[in-house]
Parts: structure tokens; sequence; C-alpha cells
């Protein structure tokens, strides 16, 4: 309920629903900042300081760290300080594994990364998903009907008469003790996102999808938030990480979120929606280990 609340929070502090995912590509950075991690930072920072007013939380994902080797890694950590403390940082490398494994990656995320929130794969079932759960304090969004076309693949299978993707939303509702788990739904998608917010209660939705790969930010705004009455993130990368090519990047950034967040806010009533209260929100473009038998009692039955 921590993470949730603080989501919230900023999210009427800042009226704003929108996530800026902070994915560097140094082939798309402009070139003075590209060519040394020491100039990406730089490129981060400033996007940071014009936006921290125009976001309610930033989502690194760790892909884009990690393929510099040690270098990205610290990197990523000198980014995530920056970040001032009241915006929830999303890490986003959707893990997923068992055992021990499963317990090293949520230290890693949540103690090392300083994650507020991660991304998980829910594949594995909940015994790789549930020392990122026990943490009550930090966040966990479950991948459930993403963005790419690759879903179809498995996601939209048909188990017992309903779609994967449904059993994955009940499954997660049930796990959701601590109010702390919340769903990874593209935005590609909506109509599939509507049935999902029906079905995820009081779970926020993290909507990737908008932006550069074509999802409607009016119907992931509307339909993520049942007419924003319930809790969603959108994020966005590309379109607004990379809207300026030259020295004027961070406000070209800053003004793409002002658009953004003006249409959001048109659609949910103006300038009246930033007198709501923080409960109300304010909502807003996504080594292998040995099988282990899980034990009956890793997972909680359900009713």
């Amino acid at each position: 309920m921590i993470a949730l609340k603080e989501l919230q929070k900023i999210q009427s502090d800042n009226n704003s629903m929108i996530c800026l995912g902070l994915d560097l590509d140094p082939r798309r950075i402009p070139a003075d900042y590209a060519r040394t991690t020491k100039g990406m930072f730089e490129f981060a920072y400033r996007i940071i300081e014009a936006t921290k007013d125009k976001v309610c939380a930033y989502k690194p994902n760790v892909a884009f760290y990690e393929c510099l080797g040690a270098d990205g890694l610290s990197l990523l950590r000198l980014i995530v300080d920056r970040i001032p403390d009241n915006i929830p940082v999303i890490m986003d490398g959707k893990r997923g594994d068992v055992g021990n494994t499963a317990a090293r990656y949520a230290e890693a995320m949540f103690d090392e990364l300083k994650a507020d929130w991660v991304t998980l794969n829910p594949y594995m079932g909940y015994d790789s998903l549930r020392p990122f759960i026990e943490r009550k304090d930090k966040g966990v969004f479950i991948l459930c009907l993403t963005s790419n076309p690759g879903s179809r693949d498995f996601q939209m299978l048909i188990v017992d008469g309903k779609p994967v993707y449904q059993v994955v939303a009940e499954k997660v509702s049930y796990w959701n003790k601590d109010h702390n788990c919340g769903l990874v739904v593209g935005a590609t998608v909506p109509e599939q996102l509507r049935e999902i917010r029906s079905l995820a209660g009081d779970m926020p939705l993290l909507i990737p999808g908008v932006g550069a790969q074509g999802g409607s930010l009016e119907k992931a705004a509307a339909f993520g938030t049942a007419d924003f009455t319930k809790t969603a993130v959108i994020n966005v990368s590309r379109s607004v990480l990379y809207a300026g090519k030259d020295d004027d990047f961070a406000d070209r950034a800053r003004s793409e979120l002002e658009k953004l967040n003006s249409i959001i806010n048109s659609l949910r009533g103006g300038e009246e929606a930033a007198e709501q209260p923080a409960g109300t929100p304010v909502q807003q473009e996504d080594g292998e280990q040995e099988p282990q038998q899980q034990e009956p009692s890793e997972s909680p039955e359900q009713p």
C-alpha cells in the first residue's frame, strides 16, 4: 500500500499520470552527449530536471544499461540518484525466476538499484514472484497483456474457456493481499485494456504502447482508469525522450509532456482535476536456473 499511496500522491501533486521511460540509446541521443557515459548521464540529468514536475514516475529499462557493462550499471545508479525522492522509479527488467534466484533479483532491483516498483514476468508462477510481492513497501507491475505482436503467441490462448491474460489478471488480483501489485497492459489493445481494468479491481495498471508504438493516449487514459476512477500510469519513452535532436532536447521533452498532460486533463475535467484528493488518482507510453518443483505451500490457494 505504501508504494501505491506514493504513486497516487505524485499523480495528484504533479497533475500527471505520465511515466517517462529513460531508455538511453546512444544512436538517438544528440551526438555531443552520446559518446561517453558521462555525456549520457548529462543527457538524462537534463531530461529529469526539465520534466520532474510533469511526470508521475520514471521508468529506466535495465537492458539499455546492462548492454554497456559495468559502466552502464554505474550510469543507471547515478541517474536514479538524481531522480527526486518523491517521484517513483519503476525499474523495467521483467524479472521472474525461481527460488534463491528470484530473491537475488529482488535484492538487486529494490536494494541495489533503488527501485520503488519493478516489472515482472509471471510465466513461472507465484514462487518466482513471491520475493518481490513480499516487499510490502515496494510495488510490482506484472505482465498481463503486452503491446508487442508476439503477445498473441501465449497471452491470447484460451485456457478453461478464457484467455491466458484473464487468468493472469485474476491470479494477480488474488495475490494482491498487501495492495502492492499492478498489471502491465498495452495501449495497443484498448478493448482488452478496458476488460482487464474491470478485472483488476483497485490495482494500478502500467500502460506502455502510447506514442511511438501507436497506442491511443485518449483510450489508454479513459479505459485504463475506468473513466478516471482507478489508478493507471501511462508510459511514454521515445516520443518524448528524443523529441529534440539538438541542444534543446530537454525543453522539447518538457513541451511534449505538457501536451500529453493537457490532453489527459481535458478528458477528465480540465483544471478541476488538479483539486482531486490524492486518493482519487490522476491517471496517465513498455543466467539459467535449474527448474525446481513448486511446493504446494509456495502459492496461496484460491478459494
